[in-house]
């Protein structure tokens, strides 16, 4: 089975699929499936414009509301996290994961699916200290608070995927495992992104959640995004244990390294997109302490045995089949000819700087860590 990673998407499916269908002619080969590693942007209509956490001056359309409305229909399976950058309205729609539009789908702000017989696992958003024990107690219309702490990684889904306990193939993340510089050439990465230096000395550069997920799921690989840049390492799990092959990817820009093609052994096609036994049966166990207010999870509260929960499962798997529910547009679709979003601020005076759009994800977590500091 071949399958490209993509890293930051951020709303340019059109050329990520122009660019892939490049590959396969050129190499006269079929590319099964697309993992997207957050930063997707899934923006449906100008509604969805208003939950995005960028600024307003660089709010774009892009592409993907063709794709929602049937105008275009992605070539390739596509699955993908959420990262930082979202329509964070529809992806709420689909916590537990879901087809975002036909052929793409969205694993939920946590979740583990199949393809073929290739296990994923993924976990959506960014790590933030300040928001990690709280509940999901945002709801739209976002405000200037909210738009950004709703897509901050919670320990109730890192909980979640830490009752995995099947082996897990390939898992997605949006921010990078912290500490995994330490397996990788760090030297090289400060020389591209200098200002990397401090964070990774302190200690400081990554998610805690995501390098306790790498050392209890052990995956074969391991790819993320969000930093903009392209960097490899290697984890051994303690002597002569597994090895996680851990890949971030760059954002889709000409001259970025933003896509990477891998070959990964799998049963006979066709391959589809189905359902995971074991998580829906961790899903039902703790779904009924899902935290819903700004209040912590109470894990102590789940009664649901795992063991009735995966029975329970099977028995619906048996009677349904795996493929998730058809897709179902859920808002209006974008009319290009009624465009009614404007998304500048205003003009732009001679003494305005102008932040390039790559420099935005570094500076949002620049501002968050001085403020972190500041508590």
């Amino acid at each position: 089975m071949k399958i490209a990673i993509e890293g930051c998407m951020h709303g340019d499916l059109d050329n990520v699929y122009r660019t892939l269908k490049h590959i396969e002619e050129k190499a006269g080969t079929k590319i099964d499936l697309l993992l997207c590693c957050g930063d997707f942007q899934a923006v449906r209509n100008e509604t969805d414009m208003e939950s995005l956490n960028v600024p307003r001056k660089y709010r774009e359309m892009k592409s993907f509301w063709k794709y929602y409305s049937g105008e275009e229909v992605a070539p390739i399976p596509t699955i993908f996290i959420g990262g930082n950058h979202e329509a964070s309205n529809y992806l709420w729609e689909l916590y537990y994961g879901g087809w975002a539009a036909p052929n793409m789908y969205f694993m939920g702000y946590a979740g583990v699916l199949k393809f073929g017989n290739i296990r994923i696992g993924g976990l959506s958003g960014i790590y933030n200290a300040r928001h990690y024990k709280l509940g999901h107690f945002e709801r739209p219309p976002y405000n200037e608070s909210t738009i950004r702490s709703v897509y901050h990684v919670r320990e109730y889904d890192v909980h979640k995927l830490m009752q995995v306990e099947g082996p897990i193939d390939i898992f997605l993340s949006h921010d990078w495992p912290l500490g995994i510089t330490d397996c990788g050439n760090s030297k090289q990465l400060i020389r591209h992104k200098p200002f990397f230096e401090k964070e990774i000395q302190q200690r400081t550069l990554g998610s805690k959640a995501a390098a306790q997920l790498l050392e209890k799921l052990k995956p074969a690989y391991w790819f993320s995004a969000h930093l903009h840049c392209k960097f490899a390492a290697s984890v051994q799990h303690g002597e002569g244990g597994p090895i996680t092959k851990f890949l971030a990817l760059d954002k889709c820009m000409a001259g970025h390294r933003f896509l990477q093609i891998i070959d990964v052994e799998a049963g006979p096609g066709p391959y589809e997109i189905s359902y995971d036994e074991e998580w829906l049966a961790i899903t039902r166990k703790f779904n009924s302490i899902l935290p819903l207010t700004i209040k912590s999870a109470d894990f102590g509260a789940a009664q649901n045995d795992i063991h009735d929960c995966r029975n329970w499962v099977k028995r619906r798997l048996q009677a349904r089949g795996t493929r998730p529910f058809d897709f179902v547009r859920t808002a209006p679709c974008y009319d290009p000819s009624h465009r009614s979003f404007n998304g500048s601020a205003g003009p732009v005076g001679e003494d305005t700087e102008e932040i390039p759009i790559d420099d935005v994800d570094e500076l949002e977590e620049l501002a968050e860590d001085e403020v972190e500091n500041e508590d």
